[in-house]
């Protein structure tokens, strides 16, 4: 083996990057985290102080119409919007195509979902889900243009613009979201908190990026792209309506109350792996795709990414389960403790993403659109089943398969990479394996401290203080090469920021 190979062969190994990718790569996750970890901080104050002032019920309402809006949003920014990323050479008329064509697919199902709302109300048995239907879904239009946005900053790896944008936008819309609470605005502080986020998020991007939609149209350009993005379109599709089809499902058997539990205990672990794990992915796609003719420095870069991503997320999965009780009991008070349940099954959940992620994004970097959508195809095939064969044994069985579906997954996402990049499952779980050990224990020992008998706010300080140093201490004692690569890289972005 030529040292080349062996270098390329190292896990995740800086040399898997280009020549100067790599400062591209740091310097895009920095900003993605700032951005993720600063927007969704906000985030979780805003929905804090939000649940505090509104009832569970008030935000079943709300969560039960997201849904759809969701599900709308997948036709107006899906599919293009990764292919504009993915495609080598994307000029002008490419991004104003996909501009138009977007804003007349949200005018569209703006008009279906303006007529079918009544109906829609009349089917969940809360009529006044009709008005507030209508007047959300204007946020379709907004998704139009930031979408395309997001395309060139992330072409661009500019990722300090959407920094910026997302926390203007969060502050200012949760702050108006609040006011509108505590003045007893009821279901409509939501409304009014969604729709501000994404207005005031599309206006700061309007002047940081400074693209503009020119008098450009194409049907041709649109076909290259719809050839590679309709498949990731469906692929979107579906796996929104898969992960919304719970919420439609409890929202109809039991009660809108029921739904905000188990939105709520899905928003705690989601909130994390959006922030650490989505962070990573957002900017490995676009470096990936420079990469894509070179199997050898792909499959580097998903290891490392893989291992990085595993090694953060696995444990505050872990910890989150153990601290879920106080945590809950001190931040939202008890009217929400029946969403622990379900937060700690959507932790097991979650806690497997790094490696669907990594192993998804390098899918899509090479252009394999077609196996993307099949690997969809296949994995909601067996989550379907899962979840009408547990239906009739209640809620707590439904979302309790969401793990062992999602472990399954695993190895469905992770087969055509043996293939692609010769990235096999044996290595794949070997790279996983020390982050899900570790956590194990750590999360097992955070869990043992809340019998200590303290109340809630000093419990949950010495939970999250324990956790981290315990899962520190493990990482330096075993020499888990992840830990001596984040030290490392740490150590160079303080360096760098010195000069």
């Amino acid at each position: 083996m030529s040292e080349e190979e062996k270098r390329l062969k190292t896990p995740g190994g800086d040399e898997g990057y280009p020549e100067g990718m790599k400062n591209k790569v740091l310097s895009g996750l920095f900003w993605k985290v700032m951005e993720n970890g600063g927007v969704q901080g906000v985030q979780f104050v805003v929905s804090i102080v939000l649940a505090r002032l509104l009832s569970p019920d008030e935000y079943g309402i709300i969560s039960l119409i997201t849904i759809f809006i969701t599900i709308a949003n997948v036709f107006v920014q899906s599919g293009f919007n990764t292919a504009l990323i993915q495609k080598r050479e994307a000029d002008e008329v490419d991004f104003s195509s996909v501009f138009y064509l977007s804003l007349f697919v949200a005018a569209c199902l703006y008009a279906l979902l303006f007529l079918a709302s009544p109906a829609i109300g009349g089917f969940y048995d809360k009529p006044e889900l009709a008005p507030v239907l209508r007047v959300l879904s204007l946020i379709l239009f907004f998704g139009a243009f930031t979408s395309i946005q997001t395309a060139v900053v992330s072409r661009r790896m500019q990722f300090q613009k959407l920094f910026f944008s997302s926390l203007g936008a969060v502050a200012a819309s949760g702050f108006l979201g609040i006011v509108c609470a505590a003045m007893g605005a009821g279901v409509w502080a939501l409304v009014v908190q969604q729709l501000s986020y994404q207005l005031i998020s599309g206006v700061i991007l309007w002047f940081t990026v400074r693209w503009r939609p020119g008098l450009l149209f194409s049907w041709e350009r649109v076909k290259v792209l719809f050839s590679f993005g309709w498949k990731l379109l469906c692929s979107s599709l579906i796996d929104t309506v898969y992960n919304n089809v719970y919420g439609l499902i409890i929202g109809k058997i039991y009660n809108s109350e029921m739904l905000a539990h188990y939105d709520k205990g899905n928003q705690f672990p989601q909130l994390l792996v959006n922030n650490i794990n989505g962070a990573i992915q957002s900017v490995m796609l676009p470096a990936l795709s420079t990469s894509q003719d070179e199997r050898g420095r792909m499959k580097a870069m998903v290891r490392r990414s893989i291992t990085t991503s595993s090694f953060l997320v696995v444990p505050m999965m872990a910890g989150l389960m153990a601290v879920a009780e106080p945590m809950v009991s001190l931040l939202l008070t008890d009217k929400w403790l029946p969403c622990v349940p379900f937060l700690r099954l959507m932790c097991l959940s979650y806690a497997f993403w790094p490696i669907h992620t990594a192993n998804l994004q390098a899918i899509n970097a090479m252009g394999r659109s077609d196996v993307f959508l099949k690997l969809e195809i296949v994995k909601k095939i067996i989550g379907i089943a899962a979840l009408f064969i547990s239906i009739p044994f209640g809620i707590f069985v439904m979302v309790a398969l969401k793990p062992a579906v999602s472990l399954i997954s695993t190895f469905v996402n992770a087969w055509p990479n043996q293939k692609l990049l010769g990235y096999s499952l044996k290595e794949q779980w070997a790279d996983l394996l020390p982050s899900f050990l570790l956590s194990a224990v750590m999360g097992a020992a955070v869990y043992g401290l809340s019998f200590l008998g303290f109340g809630a706010f000093a419990t949950l300080c010495i939970q999250v203080a324990a956790g981290m140093i315990f899962y520190a201490g493990l990482a330096w004692l075993f020499k888990i090469e992840t830990f001596r690569y984040l030290t490392d890289t740490l150590r160079e972005l303080t360096k760098k920021t010195r000069r």
